[in-house]
């Protein structure tokens, strides 16, 4: 079946970075665009990135552009979130999303913080 799973994420002070990783299995990871959303608490998950099958398309929330960047690699049925310049308002639980699929990892806590 369908397996996602996040890791990279921890605690970071303002102005740091992350990286994100998200490891898949149990299906063909290249038929799947993929999505990264992210959930602070008390709010709505949102969509953070998107990137498409082959990686040649990418779309990013307002609030990340220019700071985050989404990549994949169809070898490694993996797919990434680079995050550079990090301010507390991105504090939340990150998912990635196979969004043929509908299906999501478990998340990983990312907090920035002084």
């Amino acid at each position: 079946q369908v397996q996602l799973v996040e890791s990279g994420g921890g605690l970071v002070q303002p102005g740091g970075s992350l990286r994100l990783s998200c490891a898949a299995s149990g299906f063909t990871f290249s038929s799947s665009t993929m999505s990264w959303y992210r959930q602070a608490p008390g709010k709505e998950r949102e969509l953070v990135a998107f990137i498409s099958r082959t990686g040649g398309s990418t779309n990013y929330a307002d609030s990340v552009k220019g700071r985050f960047t989404i990549s994949r690699d169809n070898a490694k049925n993996t797919v990434y979130l680079q995050m550079n310049s990090l301010e507390p308002e991105d504090t939340a639980v990150y998912y990635c999303k196979a969004d043929r699929y509908g299906r999501w990892g478990q998340g990983t806590q990312v907090t920035v913080s002084s």
